[in-house]
């Protein structure tokens, strides 16, 4: 796809990680913008990457060949419902969202299959906001499309050599099958971190004890629960149906594991165990994460030829052994690409001295 004029409604860390972006990629792109805050519109005027230094009306998106929606759903279906009578016939609106049954109903409803393409970069950090948006923060992620039933099946190729631009890896999905898949690969997960670590708060003593000998496992598995609170309701209103239908599914895995207990059928449990981690096993970054304390920090890495090698001729250089390796591809909650694990604390804390005197940024846990 060529665009001439792009606009973001919305230009928080997604919707200014991919401005930044387009614009590295192609210079003269006009783009335009209005945000919730206009700081954040001055603030990407004086950085040079959006035409307007003031926040605008809806009506001065009518010219745009792409439009970005880029806040949350909800307010990303209300833009919807504005920009209908507004944009021309051959304009494009895409979003950023999590979620996407929400807003393909309502795009199916306002009669804008033509026009739409869903997207979700599975990107991001627990920073928010332009200041922290990154013209490479999309290298190596998944980055899904989620196209209409009227989409031309030639937009979505072009839609997806868009994405490839970006260095993103694009994955094309039905838009349901997306909202299910995010959610039990990422929404699920979020609600059981956020309930064991209420469990724990409720249950512990008045010496905290079990806050204070709380680590490896449990940091790892609830990690996540240290995510925008705000967020994460407005995710479970957004994908409610296919959540609850996951939470279901678990409690009665959950129910059937308490029974194995409760008999004490330890061929079951040596079963139910030995599945679990054959599967966790085969996955990309196999055994990246140890089971108790992980050395481990992430480094944003420019996608290049050569660039994993130059950290690694770095380290070695300073005799410094990796433990493990990986490109995260799914980044929406690791801020950096490159995911280095190392044998001891002493390695690590070395390996971080020696990148960022090199200039590379580093993301500790």
């Amino acid at each position: 796809m060529t665009f001439n004029t792009l606009g973001f409604i919305g230009l928080g860390l997604i919707g200014g990680s991919i401005a930044k972006k387009m614009k590295k990629n192609n210079p003269d792109i006009k783009i335009i913008a209005t945000a919730h805050h206009k700081e954040t519109i001055e603030q990407a005027y004086h950085e040079g990457l959006i035409e307007n230094q003031t926040l605008l009306p809806l009506d001065a998106f009518r010219k745009c060949d792409c439009i970005f929606l880029c806040a949350p759903v909800q307010r990303n279906i209300d833009y919807l419902r504005q920009l209908k009578n507004i944009i021309p016939a051959n304009c494009y609106i895409t979003d950023v969202g999590s979620t996407k049954t929400e807003i393909h109903e309502e795009v199916i409803r306002l009669g804008l299959e033509k026009n739409f393409i869903g997207g979700h970069p599975m990107t991001g950090s627990e920073k928010t906001g332009i200041s922290s948006a990154s013209e490479s923060l999309l290298e190596n992620a998944y980055y899904i499309i989620t196209p209409t039933s009227a989409t031309p099946q030639t937009d979505v190729e072009e839609f997806r050599d868009f994405v490839l631009s970006l260095g993103a890896i694009p994955l094309i999905l039905d838009y349901q099958t997306h909202d299910f898949s995010t959610g039990a690969i990422s929404h699920l997960p979020h609600m059981i971190a956020y309930s064991l670590v209420n469990l724990i708060e409720k249950i512990d003593d008045n010496q905290e004890t079990m806050k204070i000998i709380a680590a490896g496992g449990f940091k790892d598995i609830t990690r996540i629960a240290s995510s925008s609170p705000v967020m994460w309701q407005n995710i479970c209103a957004s994908n409610r149906e296919p959540l609850l239908n996951l939470m279901d599914q678990y409690i009665e895995l959950l129910q059937e594991l308490r029974g194995y207990i409760d008999r004490s059928d330890e061929q079951a449990l040596l079963r139910f165990f030995q599945s679990a981690k054959d599967y966790r096993d085969s996955m990309t970054l196999k055994s990246v994460k140890s089971p108790t304390i992980c050395y481990e920090f992430f480094v944003d890495l420019v996608d290049e030829p050569g660039g994993i090698a130059a950290v690694s001729r770095i380290l070695a250089d300073h005799n410094i052994g990796i433990k493990n390796i990986g490109i995260v591809n799914n980044r929406e909650y690791e801020e950096g690409v490159l995911h280095l694990v190392f044998p001891d604390e002493n390695s690590l804390t070395q390996a971080a001295e020696i990148l960022a005197t090199e200039n590379y940024t580093i993301h500790k846990r």
